[in-house]
């Protein structure tokens, strides 16, 4: 793939199309970089840049849809077919996709689809090859030395051999021809999340690495770094994962997170030098344009926050079918646009999907992610300034250190002004009333604070500048503890049981990590008290369901120990990435006692 960046472009496009009305049919276009809406003229309030799609993934959009007519809803994955790569070119492969046999209503048999796809397509995972790690040991030296419990060390190298399970790299062909593959030539091996997710994903990546570090695997980590930088490098931004059709959205920011922590552990400052200029690009990609917005508070002082936005308007190419079916129910083309945009901003968050970002918790066609400043956001574009300051000081960079230092300092006082509620002693997402994209400023009104329970409430806790202060940890932890979110199993991340895998009953790795990392830090003897007993029931939950299913999983359920989640758009997965990492920084963190039961209570 030819190197370029998207970014300037796309921020030199911002406010056209965010303020812009646009005629039928009108398109601007940047070397196929962003485009206007499409042919059908529309006044809806989906306004935005558009990152286009790579000729292979439309066409494998197309499979997908005619695979799902051929054979039905049962056991049906969209994201198979857009992971497919080809056996000869495009062209040639869509001259024989035409000429298959279809019926009156357009439709494609099974087993002709099945042959045409044997002959004309590599199966799922095929462009990917095992990566035997450089710096993988069976049993490192000084690997978890406070975990004094021999059953729980043999179940932890049990998890710690799982990282050559999941250790993959691109395969030469993909190099040579990217152009017959939806994955990405990264230049270094990867660690997958697990299953049906064959690619590298951003914010897995940070607890990817916390497992890494504490299984002593630095190079293997410093080269999921390198592979990251390397999208910003081409792209501008971190891609949301390593794949032609997430080149519209990113994911949650923890790149400098995860450069501080590998640093932290081995002093490279080599790594440093080559990430700060990446990390610059990627703090401006979130605070340009329509990630930006400005709210004026209650003593009318402007504060300038972040938010979610896809740069994307169409349904997204690994859920293509699934969105098409959610939107079906909007009459309205525009409408159906700007639900595609709030369904591939959710994709961005992470929290994919939740009744955080719906307006009707029943109606998944009533997200308005778009619409919320979101409180981890901002926690996690903190944290990246504050990591890019101590980074810039390792390196001797003043000026820059000095300048993120008073970024976060303005961000931290828009987050208390914004997010912060004393009464409940919690950071609340805030939602933008009357919602236009092209408003310059919104004003501040407590109502619109969304004051349902979700774990990511606490996420500010994790940094620095929000738990070394003893008041805020004492009031936080209070509200925690009163919040109905500690459950038998570990966090919960709603009270909302909606069928969404964001939501009650399920709990995730990075929550329990972020929230539980957060307490610790904040040297408070109850706060660590509290951290450590969320940490033992996670850890457990993880035990015995891996003893019961022979996996780690994607999530669990926090209501029961033992017990994996569900909901959402796929079945269950494992593997799993993060799932691993956070229970190698737990035991890294608290140890096992030798007399301490594994088993749930």
């Amino acid at each position: 793939m030819a190197e370029h960046s998207f970014l300037p472009i796309i921020i030199a496009y911002y406010s056209l199309f965010c303020c812009s009305s646009f005629e039928s049919g009108s398109t601007i276009m940047s070397n196929n970089v962003v485009e206007a809406h499409s042919s059908v003229p529309c006044n809806s309030t989906d306004r935005g840049p558009v990152v286009p799609t790579t000729p292979l993934v439309s066409f494998l959009e197309t499979l997908q849809e005619t695979a799902l007519q051929a054979y039905g809803h049962k056991g049906f994955d969209p994201k198979l077919y857009v992971d497919l790569s080809l056996k000869q070119n495009l062209s040639t492969t869509i001259v024989a996709f035409e000429k298959l046999p279809r019926t009156e209503n357009g439709s494609v048999s099974g087993h002709d689809l099945n042959g045409f796809i044997e002959k004309y397509l590599n199966g799922v995972g095929k462009d990917l090859v095992y990566a035997e790690p450089v710096d993988f040991v069976a049993e490192p030296k000084g690997f978890l030395p406070k975990v004094k419990n021999p059953e729980v060390r043999a179940w932890a190298l049990e998890v710690h051999s799982l990282w050559k399970n999941l250790s993959r790299k691109v395969s030469g062909g993909v190099k040579e021809r990217p152009d017959f593959h939806t994955l990405l030539p990264l230049k270094y091996p990867v660690m997958i999340p697990g299953s049906r997710f064959r690619e590298v994903y951003y914010w897995d990546s940070y607890w990817v690495i916390r497992g890494l570090l504490a299984s002593k695997m630095y190079e293997t980590a410093k080269g999921i770094v390198y592979n990251l930088l390397s999208l910003i490098d081409e792209f501008g931004y971190v891609l949301n994962g390593a794949r032609a059709y997430y080149t519209n959205r990113s994911q949650p920011p923890l790149l400098s997170s995860m450069v501080l922590d590998i640093y932290d552990r081995t002093g490279d400052k080599d790594l440093i030098e080559k990430a700060l200029p990446a990390l610059l690009k990627e703090h401006d990609f979130w605070n340009s344009g329509i990630h930006k917005v400005i709210v004026r508070d209650a003593k009318g002082s402007l504060h300038t926050l972040n938010r979610y936005y896809a740069m994307w308007n169409k349904p997204r190419p690994e859920s293509s079918t699934i969105d098409s079916e959610i939107a079906s129910k909007l009459s309205n083309t525009c409408e159906k646009r700007k639900l595609y945009r709030e369904l591939a901003s959710t994709a961005e968050s992470g929290w994919d999907f939740s009744t955080r970002w719906m307006r009707n918790g029943a109606d998944l066609a009533s997200l308005a992610t778009t619409s919320i400043i979101p409180v981890d956001l901002n926690a996690f574009i903190l944290k990246m300034e504050l990591d890019i300051t101590s980074l810039a000081h390792v390196i001797g960079d003043n000026k820059i250190a000095a300048r993120f230092m008073e970024a976060s300092e303005a961000r931290k006082k828009a987050m208390n002004s914004i997010f912060w509620n004393l009464e409940m002693g919690q950071w609340l997402d805030y939602w933008l009333s009357n919602f236009d994209a092209c408003k310059d400023t919104y004003t501040w009104n407590a109502s619109s604070q969304n004051q349902k329970l979700y774990a990511s409430n606490f996420v500010p806790l994790w940094i620095q500048l929000f738990n070394s202060d003893v008041k805020v940890v004492d009031e936080v932890l209070r509200s925690l503890q009163n919040s109905g979110l500690l459950r038998p199993a570990g966090i919960a991340t709603s009270l909302t049981n909606s069928g969404q895998q964001w939501d009650f009953p399920n709990g995730w790795a990075p929550l329990q990590h972020m929230i539980v990392e957060g307490l610790v830090r904040s040297r408070s003897a109850e706060a660590r008290s509290i951290a450590e007993d969320i940490a033992v029931k996670w850890i457990r939950t993880n035990y015995v369901a891996f003893k019961k299913t022979g996996n780690m999983h994607e999530k669990y359920n926090v209501e029961k120990c033992g017990d994996f989640g569900g909901g959402g758009e796929y079945v269950p997965q494992t593997g799993f990435g993060w799932s691993n990492g956070v229970v190698l920084a737990f035991l890294e963190e608290f140890g096992w006692p030798q007399e301490l039961k594994l088993d749930c209570p």
